[in-house]
């Protein structure tokens, strides 16, 4: 709480025209502000109000009396019973304890430093846990006080649906089989968990570099990369001798290779898909009839080979097709014995938003990080936005600091607050952080204010990446891919549920956004894109959080999780967590998924 002067209260009431030169006056209205815990400029807004509402009241000491009285009294007991309310509704551990014994002492201390005798005031500080304290319990920095409501602005309140939210902790989706004691990680973390980004130091984004400065034929050029490598890997898997160019005419069967794309700006549909080809094969697009095939799968930007009839050299009917071959998974260099391998890794898994929409206090942040603290992760997965810029708040620039500073304080309180449990924090940013680069592939964070103590658990890495983890490799993204390919794609007869269809189309295409053309919030570098979008090989565990429903499924060998947002709107979601261990293949020589067990629960 900054401090409160005279002067500071004789300039505010100077705004609303309120003359004020008796210091018995000021003296009084300072006593209200140190005992209500409130600054000048509140305590001012409080009188206007009130004395608005008694036909422009003027200011004196009897008047401060009655509405002190009237007003403050009511507005401490109300506070008082919200705060209560919520210590009865939260689950309290030592953090939470200290924080509010904090706050007990500090209110005591203020009321000391104003009264004339001291220890007048005081009184024993009793609660529910803690009847008779002898505060001798060392204190800790809590993250709440770096996230409270007042560090934004007087009129940031705390959301009244988050708060009542019911099913705290339910778990809502499940992968294998793990017990409850499982889940909580080792509170002494022993040796530090090797995270390795699988992009080399020189070949990482953070670099400055000028983005959105790229020519057509650049994005043309690394489109028909794409188009050749991945036709290649086709043309070899499935013995294909040649590929046909896609606009000549033939008597008989042919097989076109090329890339899927829609003949106006509208949606793609089964009369409106074309194939586009690569240089080597003309270059030209063709109209499909899909009518003759029996099941397909098709979106904007997808790689495929097609077999079928073209007597005119003007449409395709097309009577099979080739979809993409995923990468080989990760093999350590090195085989190591069974014994060799190391403890399984439990992972916490989470994404922004951590404020409710109708409020940018981070409750669901200190919730989660009361998660961290109680099960012990030894890694932790926290992908933007930290600070939304889809808040209706941030929109409507209702904030009182930089963007750049609430982020700060927010990281700082993830730290320290998870500072005892020791666990890896690992930071994915979102082109919905505010505060961040809007382009994609994006460059991880910079935070040159932490301490050498403090990066050495922190990893800050871009969207996307590829991450290994005690030797499991994670692939990261914060883009929502589900939701802009949910909406593009078409299919019939595949058998698959949507996501699932879209994960194979990721893990196929070898590309962590192979929509083309992305959607219009997406800036995509097509450059950069070609070094850090794609995939160097299918990942044991695929993180692709989105707006969609959470899910936690195996698509082709992957562990795909989408974990949900922290906060769906007003209220609360969902976060994720799993356990992880690099294993020997089985006897037949097949490779044993390291995913253990995964879960998505309820904050």
């Amino acid at each position: 709480m900054a401090s409160v002067t005279h002067e500071s209260i004789r300039s505010e009431l100077k705004l609303f025209d309120v003359a004020c030169n008796d210091d018995a006056i000021l003296d009084k209205m300072l006593e209200q502000c140190i005992c209500n815990r409130l600054q000048g400029h509140e305590i001012v807004l409080e009188w206007v109000a009130y004395s608005m509402t008694k036909n422009g009241l003027k200011l004196s000491t009897d008047t401060l009396d009655q509405f002190e009285h009237e007003i403050l009294n009511k507005r401490n007991k109300s506070k008082q019973s919200m705060r209560r309310e919520e210590v009865h509704n939260r689950t309290r551990d030592i953090h939470s304890i200290q924080e509010l014994i904090k706050a007990e002492e500090e209110e005591e201390s203020l009321l000391d430093s104003y009264s004339t005798t001291k220890g007048s005031q005081k009184r024993a500080l009793t609660t529910p846990e803690r009847p008779n304290s002898k505060r001798s319990v060392p204190m800790l920095t809590s993250p709440g006080l770096l996230l409270s409501p007042a560090s934004f602005s007087p009129s940031v309140t705390p959301s009244q649906k988050y708060s009542q939210r019911g099913a705290k902790g339910e778990v809502v989706a499940t992968f294998g089989a793990a017990e409850a004691s499982h889940w909580a990680g080792k509170k002494d973390q022993g040796p530090r968990i090797q995270l390795d980004l699988l992009e080399g130091p020189e070949e990482t984004l953070r670099g400055s570099y000028k983005y959105m400065f790229q020519r057509s034929r650049d994005v043309r050029n690394v489109l028909t990369e794409k188009i050749e490598e991945l036709g290649e890997g086709l043309k070899s898997h499935f013995n294909i001798e040649e590929f046909s160019p896609v606009s000549l005419p033939a008597q008989d069967r042919v097989t076109v290779m090329g890339q899927v794309c829609c003949d106006s700006n509208g949606k793609l549909n089964a009369q409106s898909v074309l194939l586009e080809a690569g240089p080597e094969q003309g270059g030209q697009q063709v109209p499909v009839d899909l009518s003759e095939l029996r099941e397909y799968s098709l979106f904007p930007g997808q790689v495929v080979v097609m077999e079928g009839m073209d007597t005119t050299g003007r449409k395709l009917v097309a009577s099979k097709l080739y979809e993409g071959i995923p990468l080989p998974f990760y093999t350590p260099e090195v085989k190591q014995e069974m014994d060799e391998f190391p403890e399984p890794v439990s992972v916490l898994v989470a994404c922004g938003p951590y404020t409710p929409s109708d409020s940018l206090t981070f409750d669901p942040l200190l919730d989660l990080i009361t998660v961290i603290v109680r099960d012990s992760p030894s890694v932790c997965l926290l992908l933007g936005p930290f600070v939304d810029s889809k808040h209706e708040q941030i929109e409507k620039g209702q904030v009182t600091e930089t963007f750049e500073d609430i982020f700060s304080r927010c990281v700082e309180s993830i730290v320290e607050g998870t500072k005892r449990v020791g666990c890896q924090l690992v930071f994915v940013p979102s082109h919905r952080d505010v505060h961040h680069h809007f382009v994609y592939p994006q460059p991880p964070f910079t935070l040159p204010n932490l301490s050498k103590d403090q990066a050495q658990r922190v990893t800050l890495v871009p969207d996307p990446c590829t991450l290994l983890i005690e030797g499991v490799s994670f692939g990261l993204t914060s883009t929502d891919i589900l939701f802009h390919m949910g909406a593009e794609e078409i299919s019939c007869a595949t058998g698959m549920d949507r996501f699932s269809r879209i994960l194979k189309h990721m893990l196929t295409q070898r590309s962590y956004y192979p929509l083309y053309p992305p959607v219009e919030e997406v800036n995509m570098d097509y450059e950069k894109f070609q070094c850090y979008g794609q995939m160097p090989l299918t990942p044991d565990v695929l993180i692709v959080p989105s707006e969609l429903r959470y899910f936690i499924k195996e698509v082709i060998g992957c562990v795909c999780v989408n974990p949900g947002r922290l906060t769906k709107g007003h209220v609360g979601g969902t976060y994720g967590r799993l356990l992880v261990q690099r294993r020997a293949l089985s006897e037949g020589g097949k490779r044993v998924s390291p995913c253990l067990a995964g879960q998505v629960v309820k904050i």
